[in-house]
């Protein structure tokens, strides 16, 4: 754990404290209602993500905008074929992709201006630490508005080819967490959330609660979203290969149907050693080696121990979104 994190009994204290505090103040939260809304999402058909987050899928959406703007962690839109955006008061509006980025895991919706009579303002994440009081809001369905506390800030390594930094992880838990907001006492958002998790203290202390996107991480890419679906530049390489580490070493635990490291003959069970020439071993400096090497579609040469010898291969990266079936409108 880090010397400089909170300890288990002042994250624990905490949050005990942010749970039976009651202070929810009527100025900041009167009009949080109107900026959550049910997300109801069915997936086109054959999606690929089918296997993993179902043709059917519900969650939290904000608004962040009077335009209609709505704001959600992106695997719930990713192959969307229709969307419904339901609002605490009934109405029903039809909603569409409007960008999705997978190296932040937001994704952007636009539905009618109708939608938007109380947006929710944008505070800043990185201001936020650890202890500090926070509310998790969803949708009514999904269990409306909750009290809990951050219990760390710190990096978080997916499984899927997948790291941010400065992750706000909070306690107690929610189940319901898909595309919930994270807000400040002042009733700002700072942050989607994304996961539940077993360690929200410190990597490998149990300690349950919720991961969730740092808002901060959307404002240098709205603007592309908004405009273009996706930020500007190269994308970065990607495999198609999901891995966990296991004793100091990155072990594949499975590699995605067609996808390249599949298409290149890595298999579950693999140990990929290094990267290019460099030597690996955790999940940090696979990504790090990985995404250093080139951009989409480049040739990635992956040192894996594979069948009990340590082999070569030459796996040809791709852009993770052409991978899934278009849900991009024209």
């Amino acid at each position: 754990m880090n010397l400089n994190s909170p300890s288990f009994f002042n994250v624990a204290l905490s949050t005990w404290r942010a749970v039976h505090s009651g202070l929810v103040t009527i100025d900041a939260y009167k009009d949080l209602p109107s900026a959550i809304v049910k997300l109801s999402i069915k997936a086109v058909e054959g999606a690929r993500s089918a296997d993993t987050l179902g043709v059917e899928r519900e969650g939290t959406g904000v608004v962040i905008d009077a335009s209609g703007l709505i704001l959600t962690v992106g695997y719930l839109i990713i192959e969307a074929r229709s969307i419904l955006a339901l609002t605490h008061d009934g109405r029903v509006y039809p909603a569409t992709v409007l960008g999705f980025d997978h190296a932040t895991g937001f994704g952007l919706l636009r539905a009618s201006p109708e939608l938007a009579h109380h947006p929710l303002q944008m505070a800043q994440a990185h201001e936020a630490k650890a202890l500090d009081p926070v509310r998790i809001a969803t949708h009514v369905d999904a269990g409306g508005l909750t009290l809990g506390c951050i219990a760390s800030k710190r990096r978080f390594t997916g499984w899927w080819e997948y790291m941010i930094e400065e992750a706000i992880f909070t306690s107690p838990p929610r189940s319901e967490h898909s595309g919930a907001a994270l807000l400040d006492e002042r009733g700002r958002l700072l942050g989607i959330g994304s996961l539940w998790v077993s360690d929200a203290l410190a990597k490998g202390v149990a300690f349950p609660g919720n991961m969730f996107i740092p808002i901060d991480l959307l404002t240098p890419i709205l603007e592309d979203l908004i405009e273009f679906g996706r930020r500007r530049g190269p994308a970065r390489p990607w495999l198609g290969i999901y891995t966990e580490d296991i004793d100091k070493h990155v072990v594949v635990t499975r590699t995605l149907p067609n996808g390249p490291a599949a298409r290149s003959g890595i298999k579950r069970g693999d140990i990929v050693l290094g990267v290019a020439g460099h030597a690996i071993g955790s999940q940090i400096e696979f990504y790090q080696r990985l995404w250093a090497s080139g951009q989409a579609g480049d040739d990635v040469t992956l040192h894996v121990l594979h069948e009990k010898k340590v082999s070569h291969f030459v796996v040809y990266s791709e852009d993770r979104t052409d991978y899934y079936r278009p849900t991009l409108k024209d």
